[in-house]
Order: structure tokens, then sequence, then C-alpha cells
């Protein structure tokens, strides 16, 4: 029993249209992200830019957009098509603010006819009459649209403008690249046919173009018989056309004809005899993808490499076609859709990289709003930042801790993405930039009898600035304040409990009345030192006098007193200081030498307890910051440490004698981080903001620690600032000066950090031991009209994302695959060591250089073994040339698995000499057509066929001189074009397929008969509607009383990344029976029923009708939580449970990611 649910939705936009949908006279944007709709409109305060205005998901997942306008209605309607062939038209309900289904899904699929190889398309006939609709190749089904008509045919006020039903109509051009209505004149008052003009490939490969006309007969009896359509009567284009033609452009009046646009040049064809003239070569070739019209004369085109160009149409005197000039306005992401906004505003949806809007201007273009996509991620790995061990249990996602780092994007608009939990920040107020780097910032009382803060104390370089605010959110600078040192940089400022101010400078400690501009004490540290450090609680203040002293002051009495001082000598210098009354009449102090934190008796500041927090020799491991907070109820105070390196370890104190308990490290990044106290609601508990490169929340969430990502970038400086005007802010100074107050979302979402590569993340291998990625990559250039490809395989820091080394493959040589694995190390005592595995293909089987025997035309890709040096270079230590490409890598008993190109390769890593590693094939098992992904288990290999789905494989040792074996020894007994597969449990694996569906398979190794041990028993099936690029599995320690159990990681073709998880065996029924219930009365737009959406689909079966099978779709569980009280009633009723005990289940099942 199986359950997934979204941790990333998909983000790729394949689909965008702009329309008047929210509003009469609206200008608004729709996106189709996979199965999810988008509405964006003009941001009120910056007009240029675009805000989502709200997003709905469909059942089924979209290849069509177009906009209707019936005569009844103020605003557009949207015609959406779905990959399940079904349409449906949409509008917006202004009162109840949610989509609203005008006309309900069609179903238009024809088993007999083939899906169109070219993409699903959509016209609208110039004239308003007829909507063609084309997606099975040499169908086209044409749908009339109501018009006011005359006599008997007259249709009614409010049927005018919509659609009828589809008539479908054959034509002999089945490869059609481009089709579209042609504007034609009209004689008198009659309407001319439409004329329908298909560009095509016919069996000779050969580029033609046929004009077809559109002959529309409608029924005189519409109840008993059906309109008829023809498009018999045809004419083809006179003229060549190059062989790269791939999209037409129909002008408008008063030019008329056909541009035909090529990948060399750039073809009119006239209206009368469809002649092809006004041919003009290109500057040089390209592969035209996506254009739009901006006007009547321009057009904007964007080609296969992401360079946008502007087509202006010229006109004679009559208005006629002249000619056609081209020039390229500059380079975007590689463009999927373009639609045009206004102002020279392009919208530029992209399926390969960042979706963009682009101001055009005099000589080039800009890019005004970027929309983040992580489509395709091509592989991924799971980074644990809380486990540095590879083969532990990892931290659910949820946690924080797990970070998903994807290879996204195609060649150019190639990434890395690091997907991670967090929650974000919401800005309220903005104080403005100070000028200066900001080196402090803290919150005050200006009186002890006020309950909110109300002073804001801005740290800078060489100076101190004070913002008072007032109750309705008014700022105000004062030059003074409480007289306190305005000419010097704070180290720290605060309320003591009397209400009275504490500042802290690098050369003086001042006491201050609240509410006086007097100082009542202070202190000054001797001549030739300076304060360096300081740390604060109550009427204690401590601090550090460059390190080589330590000074607790009183504050209780009317001035300053030392409490204890201490001088370190030169070998325990201080590095860091801390105070917190969870631990009273303490202080914890980090030391440069031995990576050492010390908890010190405040009466004489002596070590009470001592550690060392680093876990090895390292120079970077050395405490520069510390902090307590009191994280969970029920469990004593965390001590957080955090190290130069970037890394943060934490200890639970039980007291003050045993101090240091159940340490726990995380990665946070490669400089140190800072950590500020935030007080949550309760009073009691607290939350601990660290700033560094990847900003984090860390707080307390059902017994355990979180790490959420924060929003926060470029956070320097925070403090809680609880105001009245803004209750529960904090306030964030940037690295560019910057001061905002801002609030902290509540509920966690996923946030997603880029590291822009310029070149296709092809493959992604993480070892935990090296501490870095390896990358196999690939770049793609156009060279004087010449496609250049090469490849190469990268090291890259974990942390840092900065290139380490990089080993470049030979000439139309490509990464397949790699992985991380621990091999022998060649000294002879079996130990092993950390390497990375690089399987490789060449593009040009016949232009491949010889083997190692010099036979040409031999190798078809490589096995690379590298090492990586003390230096943290890579160093190829042995190679092995193949005779097919290496699609795919595994480890077996020590043992390399590789699937070729046809068969799955078992190799030995061994020596000749303790210097000369080399590779031996041991077995080999020819699959039934090609293998596309291994999971390996034990000794058994789990390996995904092109075509026939999974087979799992046996792998034997050989003993007293038998040779190895490899052999199959179970199947999976149905046709699947294979994409992944894992192991998500015990004899039970995870398969996709190239259709969008997901498998859970499971080998009764206990079976009755031999034939029942060797199938593989499908027991969970479910379409997911996107194609799965790659599964990793997981180990998750789940919590006694959970509903899921994670798997595995799910990454698609779409961008959306999936959790897998297993349904505990005492909630299987229950959760079924409450997706089913939810089914029933969930309602999707265009009212498609959730199992036609849902159910198993392929071009061998459709189980449409029965729906999921033993799958639990997530999302549709948890909308219960949006679902009206009367429904959750209905349904909690249905289940014999309450409404407080199945939402607490859904909101189980929520945190899970």
């Amino acid at each position: 029993m199986a359950y997934l649910a979204p941790i990333h939705r998909p983000s790729s936009v394949r689909h965008a249209i702009k329309l008047s949908f929210l509003a009469p006279g609206s200008e608004d944007l729709i996106l189709a992200k996979a199965n999810r709709l988008e509405i964006w409109a003009p941001n009120p305060q910056q007009p240029d830019l675009l805000s989502l205005q709200h997003s709905k998901t469909l059942y089924g997942k979209v290849t069509l957009f177009h906009k209707l306008r019936p005569a009844a209605s103020q605003t557009d309607h949207l015609f959406v098509g779905t990959d399940r062939y079904h349409y449906f038209t949409l509008s917006w309900d202004a009162e109840r603010k949610e989509l609203h289904t005008e006309k309900s899904y069609v179903d238009i699929a024809e088993k007999a006819a083939r899906d169109s190889q070219t993409g699903d398309r959509i016209h609208i006939d110039p004239s308003g009459r007829f909507v063609s609709l084309e997606c099975h190749e040499g169908v086209v089904n044409i749908l009339p649209i109501a018009h006011a008509g005359k006599g008997k045919r007259k249709a009614a006020d409010n049927e005018i403008g919509e659609l009828q039903d589809p008539v479908p109509v054959r034509i002999p051009e089945l490869f059609a690249r481009s089709t579209c209505f042609v504007h034609k004149r009209h004689g008198g008052t009659r309407l001319a046919n439409p004329e329908f003009a298909v560009l095509w490939e016919d069996s000779t490969s050969k580029v033609r173009l046929i004009v077809r006309e559109l002959e529309f007969q409608p029924s005189l009896r519409p109840k008993d018989e059906p309109p008829t359509a023809e498009l018999e009567k045809a004419r083809d284009a006179q003229g060549e056309i190059e062989l790269g033609a791939s999209h037409l452009i129909p002008l408008p009046p008063p030019m008329y004809g056909l541009l035909v646009i090529g990948e060399t040049r750039i073809s009119y064809v006239d209206e009368w005899n469809y002649q092809v003239t006004h041919t003009q070569p290109l500057d040089s070739a390209t592969v035209f993808v996506a254009w739009c019209a901006v006007d009547e004369q321009r057009y904007v085109l964007a080609d296969d490499y992401g360079t946008l160009y502007l087509l202006f149409v010229q006109q004679n005197s009559s208005g006629e076609y002249s000619g056609h000039a081209i020039d390229a306005l500059g380079e975007t992401s590689r463009a999927s859709t373009l639609v045009y906004l206004e102002a020279g505003r392009i919208f530029v949806g992209s399926h390969q990289g960042d979706s963009q809007i682009i101001q055009i201007k005099e000589g080039g273009l800009d890019i005004i709003q970027t929309f983040p996509n992580i489509a395709p991620i091509l592989d991924f790995t799971v980074m644990d930042m809380g486990n540095r061990s590879v083969d532990a249990v990892v931290n659910e996602f949820s946690s924080g801790q797990a970070r998903i780092v994807t290879g996204s994007g195609a060649y150019k608009d190639g990434s890395l993405r690091s997907v991670r939990s967090g929650v974000g920040l919401e800005d309220v107020g903005s104080i403005g930039a100070m000028g200066a780097p900001v080196t402090g910032i803290f919150g005050l009382r200006s009186s002890g009898k006020s309950q909110y803060a109300d002073t804001l104390l801005v740290s800078l370089v060489a100076s101190t600035r004070v913002f008072r605010f007032e109750a309705d959110g008014e700022v105000e600078e004062v030059e003074a304040f409480g007289g306190l040192e305005m000419g010097e940089a704070t180290l720290y400022a605060g309320n003591l409990p009397s209400g009275r101010f504490v500042q802290v400078t690098s050369s003086t400690v001042l006491l201050a009345d609240a509410g006086e501009s007097m100082v009542s004490g202070s202190w000054q540290p001797p001549s030739r030192s300076s304060i360096t450090a300081v740390a604060a609680e109550d009427d204690k203040v401590l601090v550090s006098l460059g390190g080589a002293v330590l000074v607790v002051l009183d504050l209780a009495g009317g001035g300053v007193n030392v409490q204890a001082q201490r001088d370190f000598p030169g070998s325990e210098q201080v590095s860091c200081i801390a105070l917190s009354k969870s631990v009273p009449g303490t202080c914890i102090a980090g030391f440069w030498q031995d990576s050492k934190v010390a908890f010190l008796s405040l009466s004489d500041l002596q070590p009470i307890a001592t550690t060392t927090v680093a876990d090895e020799a390292d120079g970077l491991a050395v405490p520069r910051s510390l902090l307590i907070a009191k994280i969970l109820p029920d469990a004593p105070p965390t001590l957080f440490v955090g190290l130069a390196d970037g890394n943060v370890v934490t200890y639970l104190i039980e007291s003050a004698q045993r101090p240091f308990t159940a340490r726990k490290g995380i990665v946070l990044g490669t400089q140190q981080p800072n950590f500020a106290l935030l007080p949550r609601g309760d009073g009691v508990l607290q939350n601990v903001f660290a700033t560094c490169e990847h900003p984090s929340l860390i707080y307390g969430s059902e017994g355990r620690v979180v790490y959420s990502a924060v929003t926060a970038e470029t956070a320097q400086s925070i403090c809680s600032f609880d105001c009245e005007a803004y209750p529960g802010a904090i306030a964030i100074a940037s690295a560019d000066g910057e001061v905002t107050l801002a609030v902290v979302d509540e509920e966690r979402t996923t946030h997603v950090q880029t590291l822009v590569v310029k070149e296709m993340v092809r493959r992604i291998a993480y070892s935990a031991e090296l501490n870095a990625f390896g990358l196999g990559t690939i770049r793609r250039t156009l060279e004087k009209g010449v496609e250049v490809v090469s490849s190469r395989f990268r090291l890259v820091d974990e942390v840092a994302f900065q290139e380490l080394h990089s080993f470049g493959l030979k000439e139309d040589e490509l990464v397949e695959s790699c992985m991380r694995c621990q091999l022998d190390d060649g000294s002879g005592t079996g130990e092993t060591a950390e390497r990375f595995v690089v399987g490789t293909a060449f593009l040009d089987d016949d232009a491949t250089a010889g083997d190692a025997s010099g036979v040409k035309g031999q190798v078809r890709g490589r096995l690379l073994v590298f090492e990586v040096t003390e230096e943290r270079k890579l160093k190829i230590v042995t190679e092995l040339s193949l005779r097919g490409a290496c699609r795919c890598l595994g480890m077996c008993a020590g043992r390399i698995v590789a699937a070729l190109i046809k068969t799955v390769v078992i190799y030995a890593f061994e020596y000749q000499t303790p210097s000369t590693p080399f590779l031996v094939k041991k077995a080999a098992y020819r699959t039934a057509t090609a293998p596309i992904d291994l999971a390996v288990t034990g000794t058994t290999i789990a390996v995904t066929d092109l075509m026939k789905s999974v087979s799992l494989l046996q792998y034997t040792p050989g003993r007293a001189g038998a040779p190895d074996s490899l052999g199959e020894i179970a199947r999976h007994f149905e046709t699947l074009w294979g994409t992944a597969v894992a192991n998500v449990a015990e004899n039970t694996y995870l398969a996709s397929d190239a259709e969008g569906n997901l498998v859970v398979l499971q080998h009764d190794i206990n079976g009755y008969s031999d034939e029942d041990k060797r199938r593989l028993r499908p027991v969970s099936e479910m379409l997911l509607g996107e194609m799965v690029n790659r599964i990793r599995p997981i180990s998750v320690q789940p919590s006694p009383n959970a509903l899921v159990i994670p798997r595995a990681f799910l990454a698609t073709v779409e961008g959306g990344v999936y959790v897998f998880c297993l349904i505990a065996p005492g909630h299987q029924d229950t959760l079924m029976r409450l997706q089913t219930l939810l089914a029933e009365r969930v309602v999707s737009p265009g009212l498609v029923p959730f199992n036609k959406w849902r159910g198993f689909r392929s071009q061998v079966r459709d189980a449409g009708e029965e729906g999921p099978t033993r799958f639990v779709d997530g999302e549709l569980v948890e909308r219960f939580l949006d679902a009206a009280l009367e429904v959750q009633e209905e349904v909690a009723g249905e289940l014999g449970r309450s409404v407080e005990e199945v939402r607490g289940w859904v909101e189980a099942l929520r945190r899970i990611h």
C-alpha cells in the first residue's frame, strides 16, 4: 500500500496565454505547469511585474490553451486541453474567487489513431466560426462556434460564442510540423470557407505545404444526425520549402499570405497561388522553437539556443507584403512558449530553464522578472546535512536537515538546485539603507513599564544610530538616547530587569536610566585593552578583552562592579562567549586551541566541564559563536556551537556538571554561523536564527529540532523586535546595509537555491566522506552554424558548490552515468578508499577511436575510475573501453555493476601491482531490449528495461574455481517503458515508466510454485502524470504512531519532487476509504473524475474507470483540511471518526513534507 505527496510541485512552463480573465478589461497571464494552473496579474505596486493571484490543480496534464469570448460574457473564457484527450472551458467566479466550469470535459480520444508526434495544436479561424483541435495524427477535430445565424439555425443569445460538439475530420497528412488558418479576403456579405494550411513531412522526408478548404455543413436535424465537415479541397504550395521548415505564421490583412520559418531561411507564401516567394536567408542557421506576435508587422521568434529575434514584416504603399527583416534581440532561457504582454514586455515560458519577463529596448532586451524552474530534473541526490555517514538513517525532509540537490535545466540553462524545507519571511516594514555596513542590531524598550520594544539600535562600523517606533508604526531617528555612546560601534545593547539600559562598545560599558539622558554607571577596560566580545543575561555582563582576559560585571546595584576576572595564557585564548539563565551561575567559553568549549563558574571563571567539539583534527573547527536556547518543551536546554567551517554542533545540557550530552552536528555553510535568540509566543520556548550562507530558523516541533531554510540569504544581523505596530516581528540587517522588519511565516514551504552551471548537469554523485559532488555535465554551443557538444566530469564542493577540478572527456564522448563507491585501495590489507566511477558513451559510433587492439569502431563507451587526491583533484585510476554505452552503474558485493546498451555486466576491481589497478569482467546477463536503471540490494539487482519493465537478477560469486554467475530470478510480465526503479522495502520495488505511471512490484520469495516465485506482482499502481527520471531510496526512522513511512524521493521531467511512502499496516484501509470519499466530493475544474486522472494508463492498458490501485494520492487527501466543514463532517462520519481525529491524521501527513 503506497502513499505519494508532493515536496516541490512542477515548475516547468510549456503553455501560457494572456487574456482578460479575472475581471473585465484585466490583463492576466495564465500558466500551465504540468497539471496545475497559475493565474498571474500585474502587481499594483510594480505594474511591470506580475504577482500570483490563484493556483489550482487539474485532473490532467495541460497540452492546449486558448481563449474564447462568448457573447454573454464580459470576460474571456479559458479553453483547456489535457493529455487524456479531454477538453473543457473555464471562467472566473469573481464572487467566490475560484474557477468555474463553463463546459465540462469532452473526451475526443480515438483508440485507433496514433498520438500526434509533433504536439497538440489548437487554432481559431479568423472569422471566429470554427476551432480546430489536433491531438492525433491525420485527424483534425472541428468545433463549430455558435453564431447568430438566421431562421431556424439562429442561436440563442446566451449560446453565441459557445463551443458545439466536435466533428472529426481525417486528412492524409500524418507528420504535421505546423498548421494554421489562413486569412482570406471576403467578397460581399458572404464569408468564404476557412482555409487550413498544413506544413508536413512526407514519407520521403520532404517538407511540403498544403492548404485545405474547410467545408462545414450544419445539421438540419441536430437531435438525429450530427453536422459534417470536410477538408477535401486542397492546393499544394508551389516552390521549394527547406527541409528545416518548422513554423507557419499567418499574416493578417492587408498583407495576407504566410511566412514559413526555417532553419536557414524565411519564405513568404502568397495568398493567391500559394507560391513560395521572397525567400531570404538567415545570417546564421538556427532552430526556431516558438513565436508570438507583437503587432501586425512585428513578431518575436525564439530559437533552441536561447536567442530571441525580432522579425519585422515590411509593407508597400498599399499595405501588402513587400519583404521582411530579422534582428537578434539578446539571450534568454530556452523558450517553450512566448506571450506578448504590453509595452514591449514579453513572457518567455521555459521548460529547460527559468521562465522570464523581458523588456525589449533599443539594441537589446532586459530581464525584469524571473520565475524559478527546476525542470527538467535529470538526476538528483539526497544530502543529509545532519548526518555525515554514508549509510546512516536519513533525517526527514521536513526537518530541514535533508537537502535534495538536483541537476536541473538543459545545456546553457543547466544548474544545480538545492531543495530544502523552510519558512518564508514576510516584509512588514523597511527603515532603509544605513549607508555603511551594519555590525549589529538590537531591540530596546524605552521604558521599564513598556510591554513592547519601541527602540531599534543599529550599530555601524564607526557609529551607532537609534530609531524610535510609535504605536502606529511611524519611525523617527533620534540623535541621542539615554546617554548612550553614539560615536562608536555597539557590541551589545539591551534592557536590564529594572528597565535600565546597558550598552557595550569596544572601549566602555555604559549603564543608563530609562527616560533620563544620563549615565548611572560605567566601566572601562585597562589601558591598551579593548572589548572584543560580550554576552549578557539579566544583570550580569561577561566581556572578553582580546580573547586573553574574561571579566564578569555585576549591574545589580546602581553601578558597574567587577565580580570576577581571569587572565588566560597564550595557549588558551578565548574565541567566543555566552551567558544563559538556563544554566545559572555559569558562562560558556569557546577556545581557539583544540576546538575546546568549557562551562566556567561565574564566581571565579574556573572550568566546570570541558569538551572538544571537533570530530577530528581540523584547523577550521574552531568554535566562533555560542548560544543556549530552550527548544523542546520536555527536554533540557540546548547548547549551539557554531564552528568556523560552517558546521553547527549541539549538546543537551542536563546540568552544569553534565552539559555535553547527545551530541549532534549539521552543516549550514562554509563560514561561521552567528546565532540570534528569538522568543516564541508562549514565553517559555525559544527559536534560534542562524545567519550564514544558508540562513536557518531552528525550532522545536513534535519532539524534534527542525532546521528550516529561511528566505533571508543576505542577512548579516538579526534581533527580535516585538513592537506594538508589528507584533512578533524581527529586525534584519542585510549585507548591503538595509534594515527591514519582517514576520516569520508559520507554514513551512519548500525553498530552492540555485547555482548556475551553464552546462547540463546530467548525472550527480555525492560523497559524504569527500565532502564533494561528482557532476557529469554536457555543454552545447553553436559555432558558425555548427552545433558543438562536449562533456566533462567535475568535482564540486558540497557546501559552496565551487568547482574543485574537472576532467574533460574525448571528442564526441558524453557522460552517461556516475556513482561514488568504496573500492580496494591496493594496500593489500583489504582496506577500501572512496572512488568515483563514470560511464560514458560516444555520439558517433562510426567515428570513434579504436580500442586497445587498434580495431576502429569497436569502442562505444568507457568506464573510468577516479580517485580524489589530497589536493582535492581528480586523478584517473584506471579505464576500460566498452563495446556499448554505459547507461547506469551500481555496486554489488564489492563489484561494479554496469548496464551497457544490451547487457548488464559485473566487473571486479583488481590490482596487478599496488599501483596498477584494472577492471575484470566476471559475469554478464543480456536484457530484453536495453537496461535503463539499476537498483542493487545485497546480491539482487533490479533492472528496469526500455520496454519490458523490471527484472530481478541474482549475482553469485564463484567458489572453488567456478566462475561468477548472473541470472534472472524474477520478472514483471507486462510491457512497461521503464525510466527508473528503486528498492523501497524488503522484496518490494518502485518502478516508473515513460507514460507517467508508478508501479509497486513485490517479489513473493515464498510463493507456492516456481512460477509464483518468478513473477513480480503489482501491488499498487497510479498515474502520476509526469515522467520520473530518478528514484532515490531513503531510510527514515519513523515515529511509533506514524501513518506512513517515507521510503524514496522521486524527481520528474516537469520539475516535480515527490516523497513516496509505505502506509503503516493499521492505516491502509482508513486512508484508502478517505481517498475514495474525498474523490467523490472534491470537484475538479472541468468536472473530470479523479479515477480517470489517477488510473493507470499505458498504450496497452487503461484503468481510467477503476482509478488508482492501492495507491493514495497525498495531494487529494490533504485537501480535507481545505474542505468546507460540512464536507469534513460528512467524510469523518462515513469513516466512523471525529472531524478532529481525521484532521489530526491529515495534518500529520502534511508534516511529512
